[in-house]
């Protein structure tokens, strides 16, 4: 496969139903989704993350969003299915039907809630790894699991076979040298912070898996090329429109101001799935002008 590179897209996954816990999946609407991103040169799909709201799917429907992103993009740009668990069988089970979905690559977050140690992660990978063979991307983010998987685990895991890259979402630039040193050669390094992702890219990273390309693909897209050829200043002129949305799209849980900026811009219906809500009255101007910032039109 390609290797993966430049702006890769978290995308929501639309849905209907207002605020529910059983929210239908809006798969027209994110089939429309995936075409404006391939038409906006985002430079591959990351179907099913934290985003993608993965944590209140069940299996069957995480594995249909999967073969449906699949079956949409028909090989234009790479498909990265989100299939982490915090239980090694779950996280194998879901690899297992990624691949056999047709995806290009899988994205594993670290194990949320149970808190294992280094040892523990090294292990639950290389059994995932082991058990599946499909390029395999790690994803480090404590602020959502508690767990911070430190770039020597990395290193160690990057010369296990199909794991390819990493998702770092610490924010911490300083990590960016030490996993270029330390990992294995031509082990992809993806900012997983999109207020840091320019920087990380100078640094010597290889891209980004971005919210903000949700609402602004072309945008990342053309920051990436920018910062992928090291041209910090056209780089960082492409991005200060993009600084309020990497900001306010945090502004409440992912991915609840992301699917309002969405609803905002005619892509998407009211539709989230509860524990998440919608965009709370006080936020919506934020993200509102955020948006106008951005150069961004709004239709509702």
């Amino acid at each position: 496969m390609a290797r993966l590179r430049g702006s890769l897209v978290a995308i929501v996954t639309p849905m209907t139903g207002g605020v529910s816990p059983t929210a239908a999946i809006d798969w027209e609407r994110y089939a429309a989704l995936i075409e404006f991103h391939i038409a906006e040169h985002t430079d591959g799909i990351v179907a099913v993350g934290t985003t993608g709201e993965s944590a209140t799917l069940d299996e069957a429907e995480h594995c249909e969003v999967i073969r449906r992103t699949v079956a949409v993009v028909r090989g234009r740009v790479p498909v990265v299915a989100g299939t982490g668990a915090n239980s090694t069988t779950e996280a194998i089970s879901l690899t297992a039907a990624a691949k056999a979905a047709g995806a290009d690559a899988c994205l594993l977050v670290t194990p949320y809630y149970n808190k294992p140690t280094q040892e523990g992660l090294f292990l639950h990978f290389k059994a995932v790894a082991d058990a599946v063979a499909i390029p395999q991307i790690l994803y480090n983010v404590p602020g959502r699991t508690a767990c911070d998987m430190l770039p020597a685990t990395i290193a160690r895991l990057s010369r296990i076979p199909h794991i390819v890259g990493v998702k770092e979402a610490t924010g911490d630039l300083r990590r960016v040298a030490e996993l270029r040193a330390d990992c294995a050669a031509n082990f992809v390094l993806l900012s997983g912070d999109d207020a840091t992702g320019r920087e990380f890219m100078l640094a010597g990273g290889d891209g980004v898996i971005s919210v903000t390309a949700n609402v602004a693909p072309r945008a990342v897209h053309e920051l990436c090329v920018a910062a992928l050829a090291g041209e910090r200043e056209r780089a960082a002129k492409i991005d200060a429109p993009l600084a309020l949305l990497h900001r306010d799209l945090f502004c409440e849980s992912n991915p609840i101001p992301a699917k309002w900026a969405l609803h905002a811009m005619g892509h998407a219906e009211v539709g989230i799935r509860l524990p998440l809500t919608w965009l709370s009255a006080d936020e919506q101007p934020k993200v509102r002008a955020a948006l106008a910032h951005a150069g961004i039109a709004v239709h509702h």
